[in-house]
């Protein structure tokens, strides 16, 4: 991961080095493959979550997640954003959430309408929610709230949002940025009522550690990672970001909490790279009830 002013560290380079060779050495075939055939090929993923404090009146809730949109106008384009959008509403969701880094590099502000525009024409249910990511913070956190607003999402940054079904209740909550220690989940304890289930938005998955804590959580949906982007034949991932390296892809069980973390849809460290990690759209159905 790049640093805030470009520059990389010896340890990130040897990493983005040691994965450029691997993924060398598969020939041209491997390369053109990871560059242009597997970047388009969107996996929509569909878990079931069973939650124990979940009310049965949102049995069957349908959560989708996307995460990491990165636009860059280069790979990302809003043509492809659109496409992505297309596939979201058709999974029908209650909830729509993005977990942070909507764009990449440079001014944030640059890439307002490309990110704006479709996002507008996201359709759920009970609406659509959004946190920010390292780099948003990086590239102009201001200007991504003015996108999370002008496109009509919920900003759950350090926030709490209550849906309410027959008088019960689900809260989905997020904070901001733990990278750049923007996070305040002491508020978001505080604003969180005390009965229903809650699922936590955190950008930076190996946050669970810290959210599972405090047992007030049953879920935590996070992104940044991108799955590890170049994952090695035998599953190594030799480029992974700070506070992505404990769960950094897929389910886990943090204590008594979940923890998923979705491999994103944009790309960073190997532009227009992607090798045996496909972009994805996260479609979490909820269960209530425990298991049996």
């Amino acid at each position: 991961m790049q640093n805030p002013n470009g520059s990389i560290t010896r340890r990130r380079f040897l990493q983005v080095l040691g994965a450029g060779v691997a993924l060398t050495a598969s020939g041209g075939a491997g390369y053109v493959y990871a560059s242009r055939i597997e970047p388009e090929m969107l996996a929509i993923e569909h878990v079931h979550l069973r939650l124990p404090r979940l009310d049965p009146a949102f049995d069957g809730y349908r959560l989708v997640q996307i995460s990491d949109i990165h636009m860059d106008h280069r790979h990302m384009t809003r043509e492809r954003l659109l496409g992505i959008v297309s596939l979201v509403n058709a999974q029908q969701p209650d909830f729509v959430i993005m977990t942070g880094d909507f764009v990449t590099r440079g001014k944030a502000s640059d890439y307002a309408n490309s990110v704006v525009l479709p996002l507008r024409e996201l359709r759920a249910r009970d609406g659509v929610a959004g946190i920010l990511g390292n780099h948003d913070h990086w590239t102009g956190a201001y200007a991504v709230r003015q996108m999370i607003s002008a496109s009509g999402m919920i900003d759950l940054n350090n926030r709490v949002h209550t849906l309410v079904r027959g008088g019960v209740q689900l809260h989905i909550a997020g904070v901001d940025d733990v990278w750049e220690n923007q996070h305040r989940l002491d508020k978001v304890l505080d604003d969180v009522p005390a009965a229903g289930a809650a699922v936590l938005l955190a950008h930076e998955p190996d946050f669970a550690d810290e959210s599972a804590a405090t047992e007030r959580f049953d879920l935590q949906l996070s992104g940044h990672t991108h799955g590890g982007q170049c994952v090695l034949p035998g599953g190594a991932m030799p480029i992974l970001p700070e506070l992505g390296h404990k769960y950094p892809s897929g389910l886990y069980r943090v204590g008594d909490m979940w923890q998923y973390t979705n491999r994103g849809l944009g790309m960073v460290w190997f532009p227009q790279v992607r090798f045996n990690c496909r972009p994805e759209i996260s479609v979490l159905t909820l269960q209530a009830g425990r298991t049996a």
